[in-house]
């Protein structure tokens, strides 16, 4: 079976693209929109950031996180090196997590 990390980081990306385009589509229609609706677009957008990037993230480190253990398990000394790139993946997480935030400090 074939790991596809690229599939990962372009799931990712397209969440946080998507997020972002609601975001902006929220703040430039707040012109003709009310501020409840802008409010829930913001909103809205802020749930998809998060949600898509820890759906992101959690997929990244179950794969990640089983191929470094099936690594470590056959050569020790492979452990610190592959925690690398599982600390790589939940950075997906956290930065969902930032990018939502800063999404709700505009509401």
């Amino acid at each position: 079976m074939k790991n596809n990390y690229k599939g990962m980081i372009w799931f990712a990306a397209a969440g946080l693209f998507l997020s972002g385009s609601a975001a902006m589509a929220a703040e430039s229609a707040s012109v003709g929109m009310s501020a409840d609706m802008r409010t829930v677009g913001l909103g809205f957008a802020a749930a998809l950031t998060m949600g898509v990037c820890v759906l992101g993230a959690g997929y990244a480190v179950g794969r990640i996180g089983s191929a470094a253990m099936g690594a470590a398990a056959e050569k020790p000394e492979l452990l610190t090196r592959s925690l690398l790139f599982v600390a790589l993946a939940e950075g997906l997480a956290v930065l969902g997590f930032a990018i939502s935030m800063m999404l709700l400090q505009k509401i």
